[in-house]
């Protein structure tokens, strides 16, 4: 039998040359890092649900931003868990409320770290839904929009330096734009979940977050995982709404998708590496059934390879040591 000349096994021989010819590369500055940020003292509480993450309060705040800087993670994005909530939100957009003061107190320590804000209101609802209901219990779309709008002009004027709408109303982004720029705040960017999918894989965040809905679930307003048609076009309308970034949210079960809105837009994406992914990865780890080390980076090059420029996952303090040690 003959051999072509073309053999591909040469370049796999080595680490250096495995290295000098890798397509997809991956580094700490393409992670983003979920904080959960609670109100209290000394306060560092695990998530049954996903080890190794943590609901902490303000004052653990200064020494997390100087781990995550260390480790080369450029950014978080931070939920907020507050003392009480209402039918409207209203911690959501408070001055005094949790996501604003720890936005306050990261620039207070560290002005140059990079503060996202995720803008919704399903934490701060006592229904926990992503906004006002009607009597009928459904949300009200136009009616959210002013909430939202609120929410992230009063992450700005906190300094917030980019905020991600994930509520998935209809025109959220033209809401948050126009009230955002009408207050002077045109240099702050959107990030917006374009296309989030109604998926089972949240499951943990809900316990991080405690937004679990009282009743029913999101499915009239989050994405059929059946759709992506249907996510083309939430990004075509959230780009010409004026998002500067677009995400796709889950990661894992959606790569398709990650890689259709590279392809069609060529906009700047990121991926949501969701909680029940690392969940997943997390409990087989324990049980020793896969090598984390292996399946977290490969994850996560696999997420870049698909056409993702950020990922925002919990594995990113690990990962940013693996590559580092690397």
């Amino acid at each position: 039998m003959e051999f072509p000349a073309y053999r591909p096994r040469r370049l796999r021989r080595t680490d250096t040359l495995r290295s000098m010819v890798r397509e997809t590369s991956l580094d700490a500055r393409d992670l983003i890092y979920p904080l959960f940020v609670k109100a209290g003292e000394g306060l560092r509480d695990e998530v049954t649900s996903m080890p190794g993450v943590f609901q902490i309060t303000l004052d653990q705040l200064p020494g997390e931003i100087d781990e995550l800087k260390e480790l080369g993670i450029p950014a978080v994005i931070l939920f907020g868990l507050p003392e009480s909530k209402d039918e409207a939100g209203s911690g959501a957009f408070a001055e005094d409320g949790i996501v604003q003061q720890a936005i306050r107190a990261i620039k207070a320590h560290d002005p140059e770290y990079y503060v996202i804000t995720d803008v919704c209101m399903c934490e701060y609802t006592s229904h926990g839904h992503c906004g006002a209901l009607d009597a009928h219990g459904c949300v009200m779309n136009d009616v959210t929009l002013e909430m939202l709008a609120a929410t992230a002009l009063s992450h700005a004027e906190a300094g917030a330096d980019m905020v991600a709408p994930s509520d998935m109303m209809d025109g959220r982004v033209a809401a948050i734009r126009v009230a955002l720029d009408a207050e002077g705040y045109t240099e702050v960017p959107i990030m917006s979940y374009a296309a989030k999918y109604a998926s089972a894989y949240y499951g943990p965040f809900r316990d991080a977050a405690d937004s679990t809905p009282a009743f029913g679930d999101r499915r009239a307003y989050q994405m059929d995982p059946a759709n992506t048609e249907e996510a083309m076009r939430e990004v075509a309308l959230d780009i010409a709404e004026g998002a500067d970034l677009v995400m796709v949210k889950p990661a894992l079960a959606y790569m398709d998708v990650i890689r259709r809105v590279k392809d069609e837009f060529g906009y700047p994406t990121a991926a949501y590496n969701v909680s029940g992914e690392y969940a997943m990865v997390k409990a087989a780890a324990e049980r020793g059934w896969i090598d984390e080390r292996r399946v977290v980076l490969e994850t996560l090059v696999s997420m870049r390879r698909a056409g993702a420029d950020l990922v925002i996952t919990y594995h990113a303090k690990d990962a940013a040591r693996w590559l580092q040690e690397n």
